[in-house]
């Protein structure tokens, strides 16, 4: 089970996909973090997800929320997936400590070596607001996240 809506997000530092440090406590008292761990880059489940948000950015990302797209996939393979995609919003390395970030949401799928697909809303004070996980193979609805947001 991810972690459920009310408590506090755990707070970590990785890597964008142009090499640079995120941490999550920067958007503490700024802005909310909706906070997307995918399995892997390349894959065509993952890629339909981050393309609906890609597609519909404003309504995803502006002054009042910051999308944080999180994978084990490298700082490098994020890169030339964003490239590729044109994802203009931040892919996190969870690299090393393999996983770490997503064991700390508790999205982590031990089987397969990667993060579930976990979806969080963290609100401004750093309390998830929304909580979803699905496994391997399924397809989230972004709408959901949309209403998420909207609430």
């Amino acid at each position: 089970m991810p972690l459920p809506v009310g408590a506090e997000a755990p707070d970590f530092t990785l890597k964008d996909q142009n090499n640079q440090v995120v941490r999550l406590r920067d958007f503490r008292g700024r802005k909310a973090v909706l906070l997307v761990f995918y399995p892997f880059t390349f894959t065509g489940t993952c890629r339909g997800e981050l393309t609906a948000v890609r597609d519909n950015l404003d309504a995803f990302q502006n002054e009042t929320v910051q999308v944080l797209a999180v994978s084990v996939d490298s700082v490098y393979s994020h890169k030339v997936w964003a490239v590729q995609e044109r994802f203009d919003f931040p892919l996190l390395a969870d690299f090393w400590p393999h996983g770490e970030v997503a064991r700390s949401y508790q999205v982590f799928n031990d089987e397969g070596g990667m993060a579930n697909r976990g979806t969080f809303l963290i609100d401004p004070s750093g309390v998830i607001q929304f909580s979803e996980m699905i496994g391997p193979g399924e397809s989230r609805d972004v709408k959901a996240w949309l209403a998420a947001l909207d609430r």
